[in-house]
């Protein structure tokens, strides 16, 4: 969503005097106060007033240009919103790393790597950072892949219900080990629309709009 433009009208006067030292109403009250009480016969320099009007004239352009382009951006992040609803039923790959368990499911978890691994750990943790389990992968090539996790803990016990986080670590034909990049892969379930950006809800979880990295037709 796109953010960070001005547009409440009594914030964008204050921003202006603050810029000037005067508001246009300021200096204009001004400007015919001292056409009012100077000299006929030694009138003031106009340029002065000619130099700050032209000035005051450039700051409110400024600002209403950036009222005109908040009322766009609002048009735009609307059809943002809008269009977000589209992607329930779609097969999405985002930038995250729950995974949300629920009786009877085995979650797939998604991972990203740099480069080609000999091997792939996949270490999944609880709500008290506690290792549950580790998944292990051999001979790895670099790019997108998926594992389907059981549920179980490494005693083949089935866990509880509830939301865990995964981490990925690759190690290359030397032993060295690399970072991988953990990804949530699933149907899109639902759409919120509440705040300054949708979410969209993957296998229990809700992430970002701006985390998406793919979609696939239902």
């Amino acid at each position: 969503m796109i953010t960070g433009v001005t547009t409440d009208t009594a914030a964008a006067t204050a921003a202006m005097k603050q810029s000037t030292g005067l508001s246009k109403d300021d200096f204009l009250q001004l400007f015919i106060t001292q056409l009012q009480n100077q000299d006929p016969l030694n009138p003031q320099d106009s340029s002065e007033f000619i130099g700050q009007m032209a000035q005051l004239t450039q700051v409110e352009q400024a600002y209403n240009t950036n009222t005109n382009l908040a009322s766009i951006i609002d048009q735009l992040n609307g059809a943002t919103s809008f269009s977000s609803v589209a992607y329930i039923g779609k097969t999405v790959t985002a930038n995250g790393d729950q995974i949300q368990l629920t009786a009877g499911t085995q979650p797939t978890i998604g991972y990203r790597l740099d480069a080609n691994a000999g091997k792939v750990t996949i270490d999944i943790t609880d709500s008290t950072g506690a290792v549950v389990r580790t998944l292990t992968l051999g001979n790895t090539p670099a790019g997108d892949g998926t594992i389907v996790w059981d549920g179980k803990d490494g005693r083949g016990v089935t866990l509880p219900a509830g939301e865990y986080a995964f981490s990925v670590t690759g190690y290359n034909a030397d032993g060295e080990k690399f970072q991988g990049y953990p990804h949530l892969v699933g149907t899109v379930q639902g759409v919120t629309l509440e705040g300054e950006e949708p979410y969209v809800t993957i296998g229990g979880v809700s992430v970002p709009l701006s985390n998406v990295l793919s979609v696939k037709g239902a």
